[in-house]
């Protein structure tokens, strides 16, 4: 409803949110009604716990809140 595919919103709000960085799927032809994201993990590994805990609880919050 904000005029933005779904992808796009959700990668934007976790990037503003976690600061984790994500390229929605749309921009690589992906199949119409599906959503998915392309990433690169580089976290140093003592970081890589926190990166995840930080995206799980962003991508639960957001489905409670967009489902």
């Amino acid at each position: 409803s904000l005029g933005q595919p779904a992808d796009f919103f959700y990668a934007k709000q976790l990037l503003e949110t976690t600061g984790i960085c994500i390229v929605p799927g749309s921009g690589f032809g992906q199949k119409e009604g599906t959503y998915h994201f392309r990433t690169t993990i580089l976290p140093q590994p003592a970081m890589m716990k926190d990166m995840l805990d930080r995206f799980k609880i962003f991508h639960n919050k957001f489905m409670a809140e967009y489902k």
